[in-house]
């Protein structure tokens, strides 16, 4: 393949001799087209090609009408991309550091460090609001595309070597069933599959001694951009780094080896601490998120294992490792490739099967993963054994096709691993059928450019002028034509037909979410229309999908992030709140005293239409209600009132409110019958956070629960209204058996809570101002007692009464608190998220060493050059 490749090359650079043409006297001197270029640019091209092909095939938005919208990436990065749209054309009501929209209050710069701090996401601003979607697609494709382009600049300057193949190499990579399996799902993890080939450069560049200011800066844009993979990514290229030290000609004395390593160690620590403004908010703010149940990492079945490097694979609990038939066969021919030079055989051989085996070692699984197994997926890591497979191919290649012996122990090893593998659950029945045509593609490329290496080496050359040799000629050029064609052809459709199966499987078994359409533009009308913030909230209500409070604007409970507090989640909780996501993902209670607690005025409520579908976008019916409510900031008096005893949502709304509205009735169950009595006319409503199935109250509908733990947990519902005779008798059809709380039952008493609304609006705040993360609220004098600022008290408030010191806010049962003493007229609270300010001085120290950096780099150079200028001077 490369001596045909080079054949290719030579003709389009205009090279003489090699066969090339020869240029004719007096025709313009063409310039030859660099391999550095071409090479990553036809990656790019021929992955954005691909990538499309793929979506295309599998029906899939925007080539498609079928939604993309899978488990996180409807329910988290497209609601947080649609936001930081907004954020970035000045239309929200937060700013950098804190979120209004979500939680009722969230620390915004954590998120921004962990979805939205790639400078791909920047693109998103030249979309219309409404075309968000089409926005991340195209951010998922430029960092997919960016990935091929990067790799394929990486092996070109590890190895000098036929573009073509490192173009289509580096395509492999960027399309490796990590990316389609994972990270066009969760696209924030693709600047990791950006950074690892980056990283591996700079790498490099510490190794070769160059460029030390522009390598800390790569780091610092891979940490930022997205620093749970950057770091995986850094662990591979310090593999890299460590295989090209003992194995490269350039550092082959222990000096020169030590030296490379230090100066890589040297870039990576300044680039870490260039990013560390952000990298130290992420991570303390994963410190203070609600902590999910430890996870226990089972590795897979070697047969598992082996089965993903197979086409079509798609699985959670295995290991994405597919990167084509053809690169794979190139990789596996490398312990045989007599050309390679035994070291480097070695080197590489001995990294790609250490890897593999710390992907299912525990303490090496936890290594990868930052010291704590996740949620989830447990091989998140694997992109970078996919690119040490493609490094591992392209030096076998490089110097030109393998040899028939190697290339028929790489065939013989990927029948093995194919046959070890049929038994595997992963299997699709496009696997062997799309292995087969490549192998048969990739086994003619390389008889195509085994044979122009025959052609080549047994020709004479003849005469310029021999017509003779026009033929010979002439299937000189197109044999290696042809193999560049047949190698193309081969990785592209299986890489294609992999994209389109692993989508298909997806969408059939995990949970997805609509694509944005006429129900959320509805809905963002309404909420634009009756938003009156900072006076009060405007709450959406439940629209498909999660976290869309994000895309259609208000201020509600719904809020999805890696990064939930923990006061947050166990604060909505207590009061009757639901989750998903084991408390990461709060959602929406709709409830009158809640709305009280927390100055939801306006409430939009919005029922669907139609059948939410996959292939078609969502419609529902959207109503509008106000209720007057308490202002943002209420005062509470320094004697708590005496409210019901207990440990129930509605004692601990009552609490928070500081008052009864509730009739907590006692509680008879008899089989699957739950009976009480309550005063007539009250509402009914059921608490039961783990109860899974219906609940009926006699005469009402049924109201679905949906609870499931420690995942899910079920918000309160109202049932109905407590007929005349005060008989409140609910009908349960459970789906799992059935766990109640002490008090699953509670009547609100209307009258009362209108008491007790009218009561903290009179003693609350008389004005209510909010500039981004800081809100301000004047109070009637003489105010005594509490203030209390309907937010959740996580970590980073700082409150002040009048004109003194802010200091760290207090907490309210969960909300943010600040004493008053007569005296105070105003209060204020101004959010800062911890870790800032470590994060700037460690940022101002790795700036200073960066400079200082350069400025010895730059003085050395000049040291370096003087004897070479001393004799011209003489």
């Amino acid at each position: 393949m490369p001596p045909a490749a080079e054949t290719v090359l030579d003709e389009v650079d205009g090279e003489e001799g090699k066969g090339g043409p020869t240029r004719a006297p007096g025709s313009p001197r063409r310039r030859p087209l660099s391999p550095a270029v071409a090479g990553p640019v036809a990656a790019a091209l021929l992955t954005a090609v691909l990538l499309a092909l793929a979506t295309r095939l599998s029906r899939s938005y925007p080539f498609g009408p079928v939604t993309r919208n899978i488990v996180d990436l409807g329910q988290q990065y497209l609601p947080f991309h649609a936001y930081w749209r907004s954020f970035l054309l000045g239309e929200t009501h937060g700013d950098a550091f804190l979120n209004w929209n979500s939680g009722f209050g969230a620390g915004f710069l954590g998120d921004i460090g962990t979805y939205l701090s790639s400078p791909f996401d920047l693109l998103v601003v030249l979309f219309p609001a409404d075309r968000v979607e089409l926005a991340l697609y195209v951010v998922t494709a430029v960092k997919i595309t960016a990935a091929g382009a990067a790799m394929a600049l990486l092996l070109l300057r590890m190895r000098p070597g036929p573009w073509p193949v490192a173009a289509v190499l580096g395509s492999a990579y960027a399309l490796s069933g990590w990316t389609f399996d994972l990270g066009a799902t969760v696209p924030m993890w693709l600047d990791g599959l950006v950074a690892f080939p980056l990283l591996c450069l700079v790498g490099e560049w510490a190794r070769t001694g160059r460029r030390p200011v522009l390598g800390p800066v790569v780091v610092a844009l891979a940490w930022t951009a997205n620093f749970y993979t950057a770091y995986m990514a850094t662990i591979g290229a310090a593999v890299v780094l460590l295989v090209r030290l003992l194995t490269a000609a350039e550092t082959a004395g222990a000096r020169q080896r030590l030296a490379g390593a230090l100066r890589a160690a040297r870039g990576v620590l300044i680039g870490i601490g260039l990013a560390a403004p952000l990298v130290v908010v992420v991570f303390l703010g994963t410190k203070a998120a609600d902590p999910t149940p430890e996870s226990t990492f089972a590795p897979a079945a070697f047969t598992e294992l082996l089965a993903r490097f197979l086409p079509a694979t798609a699985s959670l609990a295995s290991p994405a490792l597919f990167i084509g038939t053809p690169a794979l066969v190139l990789a596996l021919t490398l312990p045989f490739n007599g050309a390679v030079a035994p070291r480097v055989r070695a080197g590489w051989s001995a990294a790609v099967v250490l890897v593999t085996l710390s992907l299912q070692w525990e303490p090496t699984h936890l290594l990868w993963h930052a010291g704590a197994s996740p949620n989830g997926g447990p091989y998140r890591q694997a992109f970078v054994l996919c690119g040490l497979l493609i490094a591992a191919g392209w030096f076998s290649a490089a110097r030109g096709v393998p040899r028939p012996t190697a290339l028929l122990a790489g065939g013989a090893l990927l029948g093995l691993l194919a046959w070890a593998a049929h038994g595997s659950i992963d299997i699709d029945r496009w696997t062997y059928p799309a292995l087969g045509v490549a192998a048969v593609l990739a086994l003619a490329a390389a008889m195509a450019a085994l044979a122009h290496r025959r052609g080549t080496a047994a020709a004479e050359p003849p005469a310029p002028s021999s017509a003779s040799a026009r033929g010979p000629r002439t299937t000189a050029r197109l044999l290696p034509v042809l193999a560049v064609v047949l190698l193309v052809a081969a990785q592209a459709g299986e890489a294609a037909v992999s994209g389109k199966r692993i989508v298909e499987q997806q969408r059939d078994e995990v949970a997805w979410s609509p694509r944005i359409g006429p129900w959320h533009t509805a809905v963002a009308e309404e909420v634009a229309r009756a938003d009156a913030w900072p006076q009060h909230r405007t709450e959406p209500g439940e629209v498909p999908g999660g976290n869309d409070v994000l895309i259609v604007g208000g201020q509600g409970a719904d809020y999805y992030s890696s990064l939930t507090s923990e006061v947050t989640s166990r604060t909505l909780a207590s009061l009757g709140f639901g989750y998903y996501a084991k408390g990461r993902h709060p959602v929406t209670l709709d409830n009158p005293v809640t709305d009280a607690l927390f100055s939801i005025g306006t409430r939009v409520r919005s029922v669907p239409s139609a059948p939410v579908r996959q292939d078609a976008l969502p419609r529902a019916t959207v109503t509008v209600a106000t209720t007057p409510v308490p202002p943002l900031v209420t005062v509470r008096p320094a004697k708590r009132p005496a409210t019901h005893p207990g440990d129930s949502a509605f004692a601990e709304q009552e609490r928070l409110l500081g008052a009864d509205v509730y009739e907590l009735p006692a509680v008879e169950r008899a089989g699957l019958t739950v009976s009480a009595r309550c005063p007539a006319g009250s509402q009914a409503w059921f608490w039961a956070p783990e109860y899974r199935g219906g609940a009926t109250l006699a005469g009402e509908p049924r109201v679905d629960f949906e609870g499931k733990p420690p995942a899910v947990r079920a918000p309160m519902r109202a049932l109905g209204t407590v007929p005349g005779s005060g008989e409140v008798r609910i009908e349960l059809s459970p789906e799992r058996p059935v766990r109640l709380p002490r008090q699953p039952v509670g009547c609100l008493v209307r009258a009362r809570l209108d008491s007790a609304v009218r009561q903290l609006t009179a003693t609350g705040a008389t004005e209510v101002r909010a500039t981004g993360h800081t809100v301000t609220a004047a109070l009637p004098p003489g105010s005594t007692g509490t203030a209390v600022l309907a937010a959740p008290r996580i970590s980073g408030w700082r409150c002040a009464a009048g004109d003194a010191e802010p200091r760290p806010a207090r907490a309210y049962r969960g909300l943010v608190a600040i004493p008053l003493d007569g005296r105070a007229h105003t209060v204020t609270c101004s959010y800062r998220p911890p870790g800032i300010k470590l994060g700037g001085a460690a940022g101002l120290t790795a700036l200073l060493a960066l400079i200082a950096t350069g400025v010895l780099h730059r003085r050395a150079g000049r040291r370096a050059e003087r004897p070479a200028e001393a004799p011209a001077v003489a």
